[in-house]
């Protein structure tokens, strides 16, 4: 990367898309050199949506019982953060989302739906908000 040309700087400051030729440590750094929050979840290991939402959770170091559910996570990632004060921004990279009887496709798209919505909501706010996500 030369001089002050962001990594980011072809991706949308608010989205949620495959993490496709991004590596995480780069993405890590650039968080860090865009003074924004890096939150990353490896979610391989869960099964369950419960399971799923739990690593999430632990990995971005929530309190204990927020993100029990979808409607959880959603009202963390948006009045909960915001509540908490002044915001930079945030990059979010969710690995290896399983694929699972429990944790199928539908489970995916509804978890991938609810930080779509945190980024709308944060987009309103002019917060940049990326989240980049893979999947098993």
């Amino acid at each position: 990367m030369e001089g002050n040309e962001s990594l980011l700087a072809s991706v949308p400051a608010n989205l949620v898309q495959s993490i496709r030729a991004f590596r995480v440590g780069e993405l890590q750094e650039e968080a860090a050199r865009l003074g924004q929050h890096f939150l990353y979840a490896h979610c391989i290991a869960g099964a369950t949506k419960q399971q799923v939402l739990g690593i999430i959770s632990e990995s971005f170091q929530f309190p204990k019982g927020v993100g029990k559910n979808f409607d959880g996570l959603r009202a963390t990632l948006t009045e909960t953060m915001f509540q908490a004060g002044a915001q930079t921004g945030f990059l979010v990279v969710l690995e290896q989302l399983p694929n699972t009887q429990k944790f199928d496709k539908e489970a995916r798209e509804t978890l991938l739906d609810v930080f779509r919505d945190a980024a709308d909501y944060w987009a309103d706010k002019k917060v940049p908000f990326r989240v980049f996500y893979s999947f098993e």
